[in-house]
């Protein structure tokens, strides 16, 4: 059992920048794919970055300008938002899965992959 709570969310003016941590309780944090995700008013929850063993992954819109990092020795998984936009607007979620070493994509991505998920952080970016 794996145990997240984000932080670091906020409102903020387009251009600005905001981290999102989230710190896991729980054991083997290190095994585990961590992935963020995101959901805004009246949409479907989306993937916004995950990172494996092989790397980082990125949604298209926010490439360039978010980057996903671990501290396996914080049992913390970050998200740096950087150059933000009205439409990242949304609730943010990390979660933690079995990391498979699958070369999938899709298995990264998919919210199904995830067995343990956070509370979820508010982002409000103004115009």
């Amino acid at each position: 059992q794996v145990r997240l709570v984000e932080s670091g969310g906020g409102l903020v003016q387009a251009g600005g920048s905001l981290r999102l941590s989230c710190a896991a309780s729980g054991r083997a944090f290190s095994t585990y794919v961590l992935g963020w995700f995101r959901q805004a008013p009246a949409k479907e929850r989306e993937v916004v970055a995950a990172i494996s063993w092989s790397g980082g992954y990125y949604v298209d819109s926010v490439k360039g300008r978010f980057t996903i990092s671990r501290d396996n020795a914080k049992n913390t998984v970050y998200l740096q938002m950087n150059s933000l936009k009205p439409e990242d607007t949304a609730v943010y979620y990390c979660a933690a899965g079995p990391n498979t070493y699958s070369d999938d994509l899709n298995y990264y991505t998919a919210a199904t992959t995830y067995l343990f998920w956070g509370q979820g952080t508010q982002v409000a970016v103004s115009s």
